[in-house]
């Protein structure tokens, strides 16, 4: 049974923007802080950024300035805003939902001109 449903990932020249979406049930969105992370080849599944219930994000380093995470309450949606994008962002994309331990089937994302 999916749980998450993500979407949004493709093939971007660096510089560009994407826009990654997941869409979960209301219970798991209401209860959860919702994150992205991404894992390349070969490398570990890192933390891209969350954002809690009450709305407050959090980024790793490397895409402070650069990615934005959203949540949508009424759809139940978190967002993932990537801009300015560069060809180490290239990666397998995950959504989480933090407290109950759920993932997305992953997106990928690749940066490449």
């Amino acid at each position: 049974q999916v749980q998450l449903v993500e979407s949004g990932g493709g093939l971007v020249q660096p510089g560009g923007s994407l826009r990654l979406s997941c869409a979960a049930s209301t219970i798991i969105f209401k209860t959860n802080t919702m994150g992205w992370y991404y894992q390349a080849p070969g490398k570990q599944r890192e933390l891209v950024a969350h954002i809690t219930t009450g709305g407050r994000p959090n980024y790793a380093d490397s895409v402070k300035g650069r990615f934005t995470i959203s949540r949508d309450n009424p759809k139940n949606t978190v967002y993932l805003q990537m801009n300015s994008l560069k060809p180490e962002d290239t990666a397998v994309y995950y959504c989480n939902a933090r407290e109950w331990g759920y993932w997305g089937q992953g997106t990928q994302v690749t940066v490449s001109s």
